[in-house]
């Protein structure tokens, strides 16, 4: 795991900001579910997908290919042969 050097408090109902720059870095947006997880003393965010949803889109349709680690749709296939 790999320190930002970032230090926040938490407010009153518990909650903390991420800055801007890893919500940029992560494409986080006001939409994005987060996962929770806790180890010892150590709580883990992540952006959450459903198992087996599309790595681009985060889609979770038939058709999906496994390739290389990733899952990819049809429509994001598609996409990447334009290119």
């Amino acid at each position: 795991m790999k320190s930002t050097g970032i230090i926040r408090s938490i407010d009153g109902l518990g909650r903390i900001v991420l800055p801007k720059e890893l919500r940029t870095s992560f494409s986080i947006t006001t939409d994005t579910p987060l996962e929770i997880f806790t180890e010892g003393d150590t709580i883990l965010l992540r952006k959450y997908q459903p198992v087996g949803c599309c790595d681009f889109c985060g889609e979770l349709t038939d058709g999906m290919l496994h390739f290389r680690g990733k899952n990819i749709c049809p429509a994001c296939r598609a996409a990447l042969n334009k290119l």
